[in-house]
């Protein structure tokens, strides 16, 4: 059931159980956190095993407005365990309902304390609980921070005995902490072979594929260089040269304009130039069975290199408090950015220790005790 509180037109997902955010804002940080192996004095390339919970209570005070890109993949309410490939637990599930909810909900609070103002999250979650997760972040940041409900191909396409489509993708929700002042670095999807032969169908024989661009754009310019005669020739009524008459000399001179056999002359842009396709919000990121993984539920490193590159520069701090594998946090590290992980699986704890060791990545190790 929502709301809508008249103050500030917010809606909000109301169920039973459900703490006043200032509660759990002032609610003083339980047990302690000791060090197990330290290679640094700062927080910064750090695991923290341990709930999230109290271990987020402990860090905000220090992490407060200084993260990046916060990445997590948490349980997805289906309220049973996971195992890995010999059967032994790696993480329970067991939560569902309003139960769940709560549990992600007042992490999700103390995470958006630790997010910078150029900073965003990504949460990633199955299409059975993403809708209500939806209206918690809503809630929790803002809708108008709302970026992106990305669809992620994870698998290949299945052949269930139900009356229902098969279900072979899950969801990522994207918000910034505050709109239009997030980073985002556009990186483009490279073109397939395909694609190249049907936008650039022209062979040059010495640069390969290529098209043509008109030179002049819609508008008349009046008294602007844009506006006057180049090479005898007027822009089109109605239309300016796209470039100052000085550098389409230049283009004309280094060959980079085509002219047609009615004297048309029209820009050259070659394949080998194209810096790709904008990335759209449906993505295929197939991930590796259970018997290729060392944990359950791990996540394609590649998509996790688009998440980071996309919302983070050299040097930022990336958040994982799902670790998991630690896949977030060795690819945070191979891109030159630091990172802090959280996980409470002693399963997980291994597998973090044994990824990071493989990929020779400094790290200190902390442990929540108490509370």
């Amino acid at each position: 059931m929502t709301k809508a509180n008249r103050k500030s037109a917010k809606l909000q997902l109301i169920y039973p159980g459900k703490t006043e955010e200032k509660k759990i804002l002032r609610k003083k940080a339980a047990g302690k956190i000791t060090p197990a192996v330290r290679k640094k004095n700062t927080l910064s390339d750090s695991f923290f095993s341990g709930d999230n919970f109290p271990v987020l209570q402990h860090l905000v005070p220090l992490l407060e407005g200084k993260v990046d890109l916060i990445y997590i993949d948490p349980p997805f309410g289906t309220g049973k365990d996971f195992h890995d490939i010999d059967n032994d637990t790696a993480y329970s599930d067991k939560l569902t309902d309003a139960a769940f909810l709560e549990f992600l909900r007042v992490r999700l609070i103390l995470l958006r304390e630790c997010l910078s103002p150029g900073g965003s999250i990504c949460l990633h979650i199955d299409k059975k609980a993403g809708h209500y997760v939806k209206l918690i972040m809503d809630e929790v940041f803002g809708q108008r921070n709302f970026l992106n409900d990305i669809t992620r191909v994870k698998c290949n396409p299945k052949n269930f005995a139900r009356n229902a489509y098969g279900n072979y993708s899950d969801m990522i929700l994207f918000y910034a902490k505050k709109r239009d002042r997030n980073i985002f670095n556009e990186t483009g999807d490279m073109l397939t072979k395909k694609e190249e032969e049907s936008f650039f169908r022209k062979i040059h024989p010495v640069h390969g594929r290529y098209t043509t661009n008109p030179l002049h754009a819609p508008g008349e310019t009046a008294n602007g260089d844009t506006g006057r005669k180049w090479k005898g020739l007027l822009p089109p009524k109605g239309r300016h040269w796209r470039y100052s008459r000085k550098e389409l000399d230049r283009l004309d001179k280094a060959g980079l304009i085509e002219w047609s056999d009615s004297n048309n002359p029209r820009k050259i842009v070659f394949a080998k130039g194209h810096k790709g396709k904008k990335v759209q919000d449906v993505w295929e990121f197939k991930d590796k069975g259970l018997s290729f993984s060392d944990y359950p539920t791990q996540k394609n490193h590649e998509l996790l290199k688009r998440i980071i590159l996309h919302s983070t520069n050299p040097g930022s701090l990336v958040l994982d408090a799902f670790a998991g594998s630690g896949g977030t946090l060795l690819v945070a590290h191979q891109l030159g950015r630091h990172f802090i992980g959280i996980d409470a699986s002693k399963k997980s704890q291994a597998v973090v220790r044994k990824t990071l060791k493989e990929g020779k990545v400094p790290c200190s190790f902390y442990k929540h005790i108490g509370g």
